[in-house]
């Protein structure tokens, strides 16, 4: 069976209009395809329906959990606390945290991203990696806070600010050790008790930071120390938590005897990982870092550039949510080898006519997660990042009308828009990740850092936070595109001009839409704004950004 590739669409489900199959070799391979998928195994190919159905109902809990807690949190909470300690003390915990976090792949190292794909792929691997794990992790702990007091001192922070340094490491380390306990959780399938405990931290956070907020006993004397303590506190509980749902998951009583070797192991093949994780938080986070020390007045822009991102942050959960759910996925979709290569038939599949089948299947239940994925993240993101652009300075003084000027909303236009590419990131770098693709992924992320660092350097100084945010969203504007390429060469995924112009035609009609609605006179900014997100979700349904019938028959089956 040779043959060039050929771009010829056959649908295996006529439930599911996007999960179009590209069969793409000659005559040969068609006949074979009519025999082999289009008729014995027409029921099993209408698994990619299962996949993405499976995925919308994830999701759909996902998000609505995260709807709940999350918002309130962030605008509710972390506002007040904003607030209540002014933007110059908020500015220096929001450059610590981000100092901290720097450092974060010396504590995470890239294992929970590892651990998910393994025990998505080899679940009865669990009993093995678990102590072995937990063990490496606690190593990994002593010398990310050694490292993080070892580069405060190199950077010259004042020792009165330490202590609040080594608790905001200290929840760093929590952090990691909750991305870890819920990759397991994840890798095992349990995928709404990951739901549960990606908000259970937050919940925690509001309970406690309400009582120090509000009650009269302690009235206005709230105090930035005073919150990085309810997070470690909130953290903590949630690793406790989250460690006793995994541990009830092992089918042997857990002891940690090291397993040198093992744990060897485990870190050689994780370092693709933790390099991966330490260029996306270089890109990501020296924004910020970078402002506090280029800036004259560094903090109090560090403190306006937080409270912009703090909006961003919220509304990004979605595309990070979606990433954690997609990854188990991808990996057991993208877990043998692909049947096609540029070149024609993989000559190991040619006289295997039902692997040949279930290689099909395979790949069109990928391409149909990732286009099903994208359209339903893009239909929101774009929505909500597109309004609060244009309704920026009403939106920042609402959230923020003790401190907010319109400053505050010119700094937030280009950090918000930065919402779209960011979401973009999330899914193509999960799947890339899932396709064994670190190490060219890596490079982008190496191009990412040049291209942040070097935009930061020319536009803080004269711009400050709004240089700062101008550069995040070229910076990852670029790595998207580049990060499309790559998975259009690693997976041979074919260029669609249907699909382009979907998107193209709604990110231009959203646009317009809000700038008649902005310049309409006579109503308040706030129905505005409304009417602004009610029509871009509206445009998603008419133009199949979200397929309503296709959507509403998966969660009916």
């Amino acid at each position: 069976m040779k043959g060039k590739v050929l771009n010829q669409k056959g649908s295996f489900c006529r439930r599911n209009r996007w999960a179009k199959t590209e069969p793409r070799s000659g005559f040969a391979l068609l006949n074979l395809l009519s025999e082999t998928v289009f008729l014995p195994h027409a029921a099993k190919a209408c698994e990619i329906c299962d996949v993405n159905r499976e995925f919308l109902l994830n999701a759909a809990f996902l998000v609505l959990v995260n709807l709940l807690i999350k918002p309130f949190y962030v605008f509710g909470i972390e506002r007040t606390v904003q607030e209540r300690v002014g933007p110059e003390q908020y500015g220096l915990y929001a450059t610590l945290f981000s100092f901290a976090f720097l450092l974060f792949m010396v504590n995470d190292f890239g294992i929970h991203y590892f651990n998910n794909r393994n025990i998505a792929r080899h679940p009865q691997l669990i009993g093995k990696y678990f102590p072995n794990i937990l063990i490496i992790k606690s190593l990994l702990t002593v010398l990310y806070l050694v490292l993080v007091f070892v580069a405060a001192l190199v950077r010259d922070f004042e020792p009165a600010i330490w202590h609040l340094l080594f608790f905001i490491a200290l929840n760093h380390v929590f952090i990691s050790l909750t991305a870890f306990l819920r990759s397991n959780i994840s890798g095992l399938g349990m995928y709404r008790t990951d739901s549960v405990i990606s908000t259970l931290d937050k919940l925690l956070l509001i309970a406690i930071c309400a009582v120090l907020l509000w009650s009269p006993i302690f009235g206005d004397k709230f105090r930035i120390e005073w919150f990085i303590h309810a997070q470690n506190l909130s953290w903590g509980i949630t690793v406790l938590v989250a460690f006793f749902i995994v541990k009830k998951q092992l089918k042997t009583p857990l002891r940690l005897r090291p397993n040198w070797k093992l744990m060897l192991v485990i870190l050689k093949k994780s370092a693709p990982y933790a390099l991966a994780v330490f260029l996306m938080t270089a890109y990501t986070r020296f924004d910020i870092v970078l402002l506090e020390w280029l800036a004259p007045d560094g903090r109090h822009e560090a403190g306006v550039y937080a409270a912009a991102y703090r909006i961003l942050d919220a509304l990004n959960m979605a595309g990070y949510l979606f990433a954690g759910l997609l990854l188990p996925m991808f990996t057991v979709l993208l877990k043998s080898p692909r049947y096609l290569s540029p070149h024609g038939v993989d000559s190991s599949f040619q006289d295997d006519k039902a692997t040949l089948t279930n290689q099909t299947i395979q790949t069109n239940q990928t391409l149909s997660l990732l286009r099903f994925s994208l359209q339903l993240i893009w239909a929101g993101t774009v929505t909500v990042a597109v309004a609060c652009a244009f309704f920026r300075t009403e939106l920042m003084h609402f959230i923020y009308p003790e401190n907010a000027t319109d400053y505050y909303g010119l700094v937030l236009a280009p950090i918000i828009l930065t919402l779209v590419p960011f979401s973009g990131i999330f899914i193509y770098s999960t799947l890339l990740t899932a396709n064994d693709s670190l190490r060219k992924m890596n490079w982008l992320f190496v191009a990412g850092i040049v291209v942040n660092l070097v935009l930061n350097l020319l536009l803080i100084p004269p711009m400050k936070a709004m240089g700062a945010g101008l550069s995040a969203f070229f910076t990852q504007t670029i790595v998207l595109v580049g990060m499309m390429f790559l998975a259009k060469k690693e997976l041979y995924l074919s260029f669609e001009p249907r699909q382009f112009f979907k998107i193209t035609t709604f990110v231009s009609l959203v646009c317009f839409a809000n700038w008649a609605l902005y310049r309409l006179p006579g109503f308040d900014w706030v129905l505005k704004f409304g009417a602004a997100i009610a029509f871009g979700l509206l445009l998603a349904f008419l133009l199949r950004m979200i397929n309503l019938k296709t959507t509403l028959a998966m969660l009916k089956k």
